[in-house]
């Protein structure tokens, strides 16, 4: 499944999601191309835990689809993504706005592509750090994804 929008226009509709919306998530940053994309979390009273810090749902939650949809950017029609696997690990207490920045590179792509390219399934890993206003690591993130090349008809997974 394609992305139907433009980046920014992803970017704006995104933004007014719910989960991310009421949450204080917001992504900030999307690349025309999907390549690089930054999101922030404000702290807020409804995301702070009883030490009055971030709770680990909403750290968990502002990565959850980002990958997906950047390759669901970067790679077209033609593929079926999903999440399949997440890890956290927490580092330290998430205090004030915390950024979370992701990068698909061209390299990874053309890994996921050949592994794909017969129909067959693959599972690239990402990892992505959350950080604070001062640079410090909150918690890192190991993501696994599904891909699959997907075909219109079986004649076209013949050829």
């Amino acid at each position: 499944m394609a992305i139907p929008f433009s980046a920014a226009a992803f970017r704006r509709l995104i933004n007014l999601w719910p989960p991310f919306l009421f949450s204080s998530i917001k992504l900030e940053h999307l690349e025309p191309d999907y390549s690089y994309c930054r999101v922030a979390l404000k702290e807020r009273p409804w995301n702070r835990n009883i030490n009055r810090s971030h709770f680990g749902g909403s750290l968990f939650s502002m990565t959850d689809p980002i990958y997906a949809l950047l390759l669901m950017g970067k790679l077209g029609r033609g593929y079926r993504v999903w999440d399949k696997a997440a890890s956290i690990d927490f580092i330290k207490p998430g205090k004030g706005k915390l950024i979370a920045e992701f990068r698909v590179s061209e390299e990874q792509l053309a890994k996921i592509r050949e592994a794909t390219e017969c129909g067959s399934k693959h599972h690239p890993e990402f990892v992505v750090e959350v950080i604070d206003a001062r640079g410090e690591v909150v918690c890192r993130l190991h993501r696994t994804l599904y891909v699959r090349k997907v075909y219109a008809n079986k004649q076209d997974q013949a050829a």
